[in-house]
Protein backbone atom coordinates (compact mmCIF):
# COMPACT_ATOMS: atom_id res chain seq x y z
CA UNK A 1 0.00 0.00 0.00
CA UNK A 2 1.31 3.44 -0.96
CA UNK A 3 0.10 6.92 -0.08
CA UNK A 4 0.05 9.99 -2.31
CA UNK A 5 -1.38 12.95 -0.44
CA UNK A 6 -4.58 11.78 1.23
CA UNK A 7 -4.95 8.79 -1.09
CA UNK A 8 -4.02 5.19 -0.23
CA UNK A 9 -3.19 3.12 -3.31
CA UNK A 10 -2.93 -0.66 -3.43
CA UNK A 11 0.20 -2.13 -5.00
CA UNK A 12 -1.84 -3.69 -7.83
CA UNK A 13 -2.98 -0.27 -9.11
CA UNK A 14 0.69 0.49 -9.76
CA UNK A 15 1.87 -2.92 -10.95
CA UNK A 16 -0.96 -4.75 -12.74
CA UNK A 17 -1.50 -4.21 -16.47
CA UNK A 18 -4.93 -3.34 -17.90
CA UNK A 19 -6.43 -1.89 -21.10
CA UNK A 20 -10.14 -2.34 -21.86
CA UNK A 21 -10.66 -4.56 -24.89
CA UNK A 22 -14.27 -3.88 -25.92
CA UNK A 23 -14.02 -6.08 -29.00
CA UNK A 24 -13.45 -9.07 -26.70
CA UNK A 25 -15.56 -8.31 -23.63
CA UNK A 26 -18.38 -6.44 -25.41
CA UNK A 27 -18.81 -4.17 -22.36
CA UNK A 28 -19.58 -6.98 -19.92
CA UNK A 29 -18.84 -4.80 -16.87
CA UNK A 30 -22.04 -2.83 -17.60
CA UNK A 31 -24.23 -5.93 -17.71
CA UNK A 32 -22.71 -8.39 -15.24
CA UNK A 33 -22.84 -8.34 -11.45
CA UNK A 34 -25.60 -8.12 -8.91
CA UNK A 35 -25.98 -4.35 -8.53
CA UNK A 36 -25.60 -1.13 -10.45
CA UNK A 37 -22.63 1.21 -10.38
CA UNK A 38 -21.96 3.10 -7.13
CA UNK A 39 -23.07 6.75 -7.31
CA UNK A 40 -23.31 9.67 -4.93
CA UNK A 41 -26.16 12.16 -4.51
CA UNK A 42 -24.45 14.79 -6.67
CA UNK A 43 -24.10 12.28 -9.51
CA UNK A 44 -27.74 11.26 -9.18
CA UNK A 45 -28.78 14.90 -9.58
CA UNK A 46 -26.53 15.28 -12.64
CA UNK A 47 -27.91 12.09 -14.19
CA UNK A 48 -31.47 13.29 -13.61
CA UNK A 49 -30.60 16.56 -15.38
CA UNK A 50 -29.29 14.77 -18.50
CA UNK A 51 -32.00 12.12 -18.54
CA UNK A 52 -34.13 13.96 -21.15
CA UNK A 53 -31.11 14.05 -23.50
CA UNK A 54 -30.54 10.27 -23.38
CA UNK A 55 -34.12 9.06 -22.78
CA UNK A 56 -34.76 7.95 -26.37
CA UNK A 57 -31.59 5.81 -26.39
CA UNK A 58 -32.68 3.81 -23.35
CA UNK A 59 -34.49 0.51 -23.72
CA UNK A 60 -38.19 0.35 -22.90
CA UNK A 61 -37.50 -1.92 -19.87
CA UNK A 62 -34.89 0.61 -18.64
CA UNK A 63 -37.36 3.46 -18.96
CA UNK A 64 -39.95 1.46 -16.98
CA UNK A 65 -37.42 0.83 -14.18
CA UNK A 66 -36.46 4.52 -14.06
CA UNK A 67 -40.12 5.58 -14.02
CA UNK A 68 -40.80 3.15 -11.17
CA UNK A 69 -37.73 3.60 -8.91
CA UNK A 70 -35.63 6.40 -10.37
CA UNK A 71 -32.08 6.39 -11.74
CA UNK A 72 -30.63 4.87 -8.56
CA UNK A 73 -31.51 2.77 -5.53
CA UNK A 74 -29.89 1.65 -2.29
CA UNK A 75 -28.38 -1.84 -2.56
CA UNK A 76 -28.35 -4.42 0.29
CA UNK A 77 -25.03 -3.01 1.59
CA UNK A 78 -26.56 0.46 1.90
CA UNK A 79 -24.73 1.92 -1.12
CA UNK A 80 -26.46 4.12 -3.69
CA UNK A 81 -26.14 2.43 -7.11
CA UNK A 82 -27.55 2.96 -10.59
CA UNK A 83 -30.79 1.17 -11.27
CA UNK A 84 -30.61 -2.09 -13.18
CA UNK A 85 -32.90 -4.02 -15.53
CA UNK A 86 -33.74 -7.67 -14.80
CA UNK A 87 -31.06 -7.86 -12.06
CA UNK A 88 -28.43 -7.40 -14.76
CA UNK A 89 -28.05 -4.45 -17.18
CA UNK A 90 -27.43 -0.94 -15.91
CA UNK A 91 -30.39 1.18 -17.04
CA UNK A 92 -27.98 3.35 -19.06
CA UNK A 93 -26.65 0.40 -21.07
CA UNK A 94 -27.37 0.48 -24.78
CA UNK A 95 -26.15 -1.81 -27.56
CA UNK A 96 -24.62 -1.19 -30.96
CA UNK A 97 -25.27 -3.26 -34.08
CA UNK A 98 -22.53 -5.75 -33.08
CA UNK A 99 -24.10 -6.40 -29.68
CA UNK A 100 -21.41 -4.43 -27.83
CA UNK A 101 -22.86 -2.44 -24.97
CA UNK A 102 -22.08 1.20 -24.35
CA UNK A 103 -23.12 3.82 -21.83
CA UNK A 104 -25.78 6.27 -23.01
CA UNK A 105 -24.43 8.85 -20.54
CA UNK A 106 -20.89 8.61 -21.92
CA UNK A 107 -22.11 8.66 -25.53
CA UNK A 108 -24.08 11.88 -24.95
CA UNK A 109 -21.03 13.45 -23.26
CA UNK A 110 -18.68 12.47 -26.12
CA UNK A 111 -21.16 13.90 -28.63
CA UNK A 112 -21.08 17.23 -26.74
CA UNK A 113 -24.73 16.98 -25.68
CA UNK A 114 -24.06 17.05 -21.91
CA UNK A 115 -21.34 18.02 -19.45
CA UNK A 116 -21.74 14.90 -17.30
CA UNK A 117 -19.41 12.10 -18.35
CA UNK A 118 -20.68 9.10 -16.38
CA UNK A 119 -20.50 7.99 -12.73
CA UNK A 120 -16.95 8.21 -11.42
CA UNK A 121 -17.12 4.58 -10.24
CA UNK A 122 -17.61 3.51 -13.88
CA UNK A 123 -14.93 5.84 -15.19
CA UNK A 124 -12.41 4.57 -12.61
CA UNK A 125 -13.10 0.87 -13.15
CA UNK A 126 -11.21 -1.51 -12.50
CA UNK A 127 -10.21 0.71 -9.59
CA UNK A 128 -12.65 0.66 -6.69
CA UNK A 129 -12.67 3.85 -4.64
CA UNK A 130 -13.85 4.19 -1.07
CA UNK A 131 -13.32 6.41 1.94
CA UNK A 132 -11.32 5.08 4.88
CA UNK A 133 -11.59 7.61 7.68
CA UNK A 134 -10.17 10.86 6.30
CA UNK A 135 -8.43 9.11 3.40
CA UNK A 136 -9.43 7.93 -0.04
CA UNK A 137 -8.49 4.33 -0.85
CA UNK A 138 -7.94 2.93 -4.34
CA UNK A 139 -7.96 -0.83 -4.88
CA UNK A 140 -7.68 -2.87 -8.05
CA UNK A 141 -10.73 -5.06 -8.63
CA UNK A 142 -10.01 -8.28 -10.53
CA UNK A 143 -12.96 -9.73 -12.40
CA UNK A 144 -13.10 -12.63 -14.84
CA UNK A 145 -15.05 -10.57 -17.41
CA UNK A 146 -11.96 -8.32 -17.72
CA UNK A 147 -9.50 -11.10 -18.58
CA UNK A 148 -9.08 -9.73 -22.12
CA UNK A 149 -8.26 -6.30 -20.67
CA UNK A 150 -5.51 -7.82 -18.53
CA UNK A 151 -4.05 -9.60 -21.56
CA UNK A 152 -4.16 -6.42 -23.68
CA UNK A 153 -2.61 -4.42 -20.84
CA UNK A 154 0.21 -6.95 -20.57
CA UNK A 155 0.73 -6.94 -24.34
CA UNK A 156 0.93 -3.12 -24.44
CA UNK A 157 2.66 -2.82 -21.02
CA UNK A 158 0.09 -0.35 -19.67
CA UNK A 159 -0.43 -0.26 -15.91
CA UNK A 160 -3.84 0.26 -14.30
CA UNK A 161 -3.01 3.81 -13.13
CA UNK A 162 -1.75 4.72 -16.63
CA UNK A 163 -4.87 3.37 -18.32
CA UNK A 164 -7.01 5.33 -15.86
CA UNK A 165 -5.12 8.62 -16.10
CA UNK A 166 -8.20 10.60 -17.20
CA UNK A 167 -10.56 9.51 -14.39
CA UNK A 168 -7.79 9.74 -11.77
CA UNK A 169 -7.18 13.35 -12.83
CA UNK A 170 -10.95 13.93 -12.83
CA UNK A 171 -11.08 12.77 -9.20
CA UNK A 172 -7.79 14.02 -7.72
CA UNK A 173 -6.39 16.62 -10.15
CA UNK A 174 -3.36 17.00 -12.45
CA UNK A 175 -0.87 17.81 -9.67
CA UNK A 176 -1.82 14.68 -7.73
CA UNK A 177 -1.49 12.49 -10.83
CA UNK A 178 1.93 14.00 -11.59
CA UNK A 179 3.01 13.23 -8.02
CA UNK A 180 1.76 9.65 -8.49
CA UNK A 181 3.77 9.13 -11.70
CA UNK A 182 6.90 10.56 -10.08
CA UNK A 183 6.44 8.24 -7.09
CA UNK A 184 6.05 5.24 -9.40
CA UNK A 185 9.24 6.14 -11.27
CA UNK A 186 11.09 6.36 -7.95
CA UNK A 187 9.68 2.98 -6.86
CA UNK A 188 10.86 1.47 -10.15
CA UNK A 189 14.29 3.06 -9.78
CA UNK A 190 14.65 1.56 -6.31
CA UNK A 191 13.37 -1.79 -7.65
CA UNK A 192 10.39 -1.89 -5.26
CA UNK A 193 8.14 -2.50 -8.26
CA UNK A 194 8.87 -3.69 -11.79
Amino acid sequence: MYQIGDVLISDEVLTERFVCDLEKCMGACCIEGDAGAPVDLDEIMQIEEVLPVIWDQLSIPARKVINKQGVAYTDPEGQLVTSIVNNKDCVFTCYDEKGCCFCALEKAYREGKTKFYKPLSCHLYPIRHKRVGDLDALNYHQWEVCKAAVLLGQKNDVRVYEFLKEPLIRKFGEAWYQELTEAVEELKRRKYIE
